[in-house]
C-alpha cells in the first residue's frame, strides 16, 4: 500500500514538476490567436463599412439623378400648360 501511494506520490510531482514547462506557451499560442482573431475582425469590419459607404454612394447618385430628370419633366407640363 505504501509503495502505491509513493509511487503516485512520484509521478504526481513529476508531471506538477514539467507543467510550468508546458502551459506558458500554451497560453502564449492561445492568446497570439486572441490577438489575430480580433485583427481579422477589424479588417471585416473595414471591409463591410466600405462595402456599405459604396452602396450609399450609388444609391444616393441614383436618387438624384431620378429626381432631376422627374423635376425636368415637371417643368416642361408646367411650361407647356402656361403657353398662351
Amino acid at each position: 500500500m505504501k509503495k502505491s501511494v509513493r509511487l503516485v506520490e512520484g509521478v504526481l510531482f513529476v508531471a506538477l514538476a514539467f507543467m510550468p514547462a508546458i502551459l506558458p506557451t500554451t497560453f502564449a499560442q492561445a492568446d497570439k490567436s486572441a490577438t489575430q482573431d480580433v485583427k481579422d475582425a477589424g479588417h471585416s469590419t473595414k471591409e463591410a463599412t466600405k462595402k456599405t459607404g459604396r452602396k450609399a454612394k450609388s444609391g444616393t447618385k441614383k436618387v438624384v439623378n431620378k429626381s432631376a430628370t422627374k423635376t425636368v419633366e415637371g417643368a416642361n407640363k408646367v411650361a407647356d400648360k402656361t403657353k398662351p
